[in-house]
């Protein structure tokens, strides 16, 4: 089966094939093979469903920089690398029948994406700024039963939802989570605090961060010039990477969102998904100013 596979891929390389299947293989890693040299540039679709892999490689988009699609649908996946946000042509993204728990804020950052597929997983929330590209139209999550929020950028797109938000046991709340009524949902790991309205004033690092990150993008354009010691390793990586931006106003925020919720049963989708899912959609919001004037459906 190894020779049989290197072939397959040795051949894909010599011919600079476009397109290469290597499903139902029973591979319990990623094929070393499809990582060595530079014959590979040429492929832009990639097949991999049904086997046994558990993650992909860090240098996946380095070594198949042309991937317009990336099927690994029913494998094993636990956790998908913050590389894959490199893979900057890639337009359809099939994760679906694997065991994520998170996903990474840079899937949210492939500008190219227009189908992700999600579905019969483990989520139990999504990357604040998914669905902020306008070229993401298609969004399937069915049947992730702790995933209970949904982006406020999904709005509008196409959202395959069913079989989402079924009842947790209190035992199993792990993540910081935010409460509205009876509708509580789940926020990303790098949340540090929840505002409310009657927070007016932003945490003092909050502060500092958004006022450093314009600073270095209005007048310096590169924060490449700040290093370790000018400013601690975890909060320049923060700086690079905002957990997310304001869904009114597109503000970064690093620490504290002020999270607004909106029933799915309360907007115009309410009846594709009727009785099948008790999802809401989540604003992510940097102020209590945005956090009262923003509005789902205006």
């Amino acid at each position: 089966m190894a020779s049989e596979l290197c072939k397959t891929i040795s051949v894909a390389r010599l011919e600079k094939h476009k397109n290469l299947f290597l499903n139902y293989r029973n591979l319990h890693h990623f094929p070393l093979e499809l990582l060595k040299g530079e014959g590979l540039q040429y492929l832009e679709r990639l097949y991999m469903k049904r086997n046994s892999l558990t993650t992909l490689p860090e240098n996946l988009a380095q070594k198949l920089p042309n991937l317009v699609e990336l099927y690994l649908h029913s494998n094993n996946i636990v956790v998908v690398p913050e590389a894959i946000g490199s893979l900057v042509k890639l337009q359809c993204l099939d994760l679906s029948d694997n065991a994520l728990e998170i996903v990474c804020p840079e899937i949210g950052r492939l500008r190219a994406l227009r189908h992700l597929r999600l579905a019969n997983n483990r989520l139990q929330f999504l990357p604040p700024d998914l669905g902020r590209s306008r070229e993401l139209q298609y969004v399937y999550v069915d049947n992730n039963i702790h995933l209970k929020g949904l982006p406020s950028y999904l709005y509008n797109k196409v959202i395959g939802c069913s079989g989402c938000g079924a009842p947790i046991q209190v035992s199993e709340v792990k993540l910081l989570s935010f409460s509205s009524g009876q509708l509580t949902v789940f926020l990303p790991a790098e949340v540090k605090a929840i505002g409310t309205e009657k927070d007016h004033i932003l945490p003092l690092q909050e502060l500092a961060m958004r006022r450093l990150h314009h600073a270095c993008h209005s007048f310096l354009k590169d924060l490449n010039f700040l290093s370790p010691i000018s400013l601690p390793r975890s909060l320049l990586e923060l700086l690079h990477c905002p957990l997310g931006h304001c869904h009114r106003c597109s503000e970064p925020m690093f620490t504290i969102v002020y999270p607004k919720l909106f029933p799915l049963r309360e907007t115009p989708m309410a009846g594709l998904h009727q009785g099948r899912t008790t999802v809401s959609f989540v604003a992510y919001c940097c102020s209590t100013q945005c956090l009262q004037t923003f509005d789902l459906l205006s």
